[in-house]
């Protein structure tokens, strides 16, 4: 212990050549007579703390071994601390003027990979990053979240800002819980106000039911959107009567509901959070009319937003590339870039994992100003590490997936053969990670992780989770590097 205390006070970290600990390096910081660092112990990862004064009385923990020093806890409490007394450890809002980039960490072990990865470069990651769905499928909180973000933020001293998102919120309640706990983006999922119906609709049917809505209503949209075409740079506009009547009847609910959702809560905050608005949930296209339309109606009504999620033409499923004509992607990327430059917004990329073959047109379109969000690309990351570090432990999690592969359909749209899976009896050890780079495989594994991470033997313990959490930390330096090579990749495509 006294080696750890020597540590601190002198900050070479080469002095400690223990068994007991491990230090990380950049994590040492200093405030109000107090050192602090992230140590690593046989019981897992702790805050030790030196010194006195108001800092070191306010961490919770015990006395170190000898007396000297403190041995805290990860907790809430004690991040809420070192957020106060280490600003850069809190999440930020970040604006519309740089790239961002959301890494969502299901496993609340990621984000240091992703700190090493995107560490001085022109993007900015938003660290904590979940949906109530994710929540629900791994067990664990918003609290969870964010602290495990702020903790990685400190471990690898890492000051140049990170975002917290409350990813596809839906219900008052969920909005309102992140951000009463500092959340610093939303991103709001108005689905449940789009009419997914109107697509499949006849023309007869789709003007009656456009003729019921108030004369007000319709008068208003189509003296904007009939009255003379819209001319935006770079983008194609062609409003018809037919194509405007579909677009109210799809959205208008959908934007009174963002108007509602931004003057209740974002509005009225003390501090800045970024909006973001999700379109992309649904079945139907987001044309570039619709697109232009949503937005400018946003902007009438003194919405004002970080960032749009268009649903894009073709398929981005999970984990997996671009599915569709690149072309007619990239026809409709061009307008729907320049609808977010003329708005002044960003154009935001939804399951924008592993999107390899599109990630240049994005830079090129957006001139290097968007937002990408992933996250399951980062679990898949972890199982590649545990198919090479622990093949047994592996191959029982790839036996349970496909046993439960039907039920984790019901929470995603994937177009997966389990047919073209290699049969896992086939492979050898050695070649397990390389289910990792088949799209079968990949979604396989991608979809069914709360299940995994939450299946439970017979007398209560995990089945998987407590074996998969120790062979990462084991290893926590291999997944650091493969997220590095993976999202590396994904940021090297996009122009970063």
């Amino acid at each position: 212990m006294k080696a750890l205390i020597d540590v601190l006070q002198s900050g070479n970290v080469s002095e400690l050549n223990s068994s007991d600990y491990y230090v990380y390096p950049n994590s040492i910081a200093k405030a109000a007579g107090t050192t602090i660092a992230i140590v690593k112990t046989a019981e897992g990862k702790k805050l030790f703390a030196i010194g006195d004064g108001d800092l070191y009385d306010a961490l919770l923990g015990e006395a170190a071994e000898g007396g000297a020093g403190k041995l805290c806890p990860l907790s809430h409490a004690n991040r809420l601390t070192i957020n106060n007394y280490f600003p850069y450890t809190a999440p930020r809002a970040f604006g519309t003027k740089v790239a961002t980039m959301g890494l969502g960490d299901r496993l609340g072990i990621a984000s240091p990979g992703h700190i090493r990865t995107i560490r001085g470069k022109d993007i900015r990651p938003v660290l904590a990053q979940q949906s109530i769905r994710e929540l629900a499928l791994t067990g664990r909180t918003y609290e969870d979240v964010l602290d495990a973000a702020a903790y990685a933020v400190l471990q690898e001293g890492y000051t140049d800002g990170y975002g917290a998102d409350g990813d596809h919120l839906k219900k008052i309640e969920d909005i309102e819980y992140a951000l009463r706990l500092g959340f610093t983006m939303l991103t709001l999922d108005c689905s449940e106000y789009i009419d997914g119906t109107i697509g499949g609709s006849s023309e007869a049917d789709i003007a009656a039911k456009y003729e019921q809505l108030p004369s007000e209503l319709r008068s208003r949209y189509e003296s904007r959107y009939l009255g003379g075409a819209a001319s935006i740079p770079g983008a194609e506009l062609n409003f018809t009567r037919e194509s405007l009547m579909k677009d109210v009847l799809i959205y208008d609910k959908a934007i009174g509901f963002m108007e509602e959702i931004y003057n209740t809560y974002i509005k009225t905050l003390d501090r800045e959070v970024d909006f973001e608005i999700s379109i992309d949930e649904t079945e139907t296209p987001t044309s570039p009319e619709a697109h232009y339309l949503v937005a400018n109606e946003l902007k009438h009504r003194g919405v004002s937003i970080f960032s749009m999620a268009p649903r894009f033409c073709g398929e981005f499923q999970k984990g997996i590339d671009y599915i569709g004509d690149i072309a007619q992607f990239e026809k409709e990327l061009a307008s729907h870039a320049a609808i977010a430059v003329h708005f002044g917004f960003k154009l935001s990329i939804h399951s924008g994992s592993d999107k390899f073959s599109v990630f240049p047109l994005i830079g090129q379109y957006t001139n290097g100003l968007f937002h990408l969000k992933t996250a399951g690309t980062n679990w898949l990351e972890a199982v590649r590490v545990v198919a090479r570090e622990n093949p047994s432990l592996y191959r029982r999690m790839h036996r349970y997936a496909l046993d439960h592969f039907e039920e984790a359909k019901a929470y995603y749209h994937v177009t997966t053969d389990i047919g073209a899976i290699a049969p896992l009896d086939r492979v050898t050890d050695e070649q397990l990670p390389e289910y990792m780079n088949e799209n079968n495989a990949r979604q396989l594994l991608h979809i069914t992780y709360g299940l995994l991470l939450q299946a439970k033997n017979e007398d209560g313990s995990k089945t998987f989770a407590d074996e998969f959490f120790r062979t990462l930390a084991d290893r926590e330096d291999v997944f650091a590097e493969g997220l590095g090579s993976h999202i590396g990749k994904h940021l090297e495509l996009l122009g970063k």
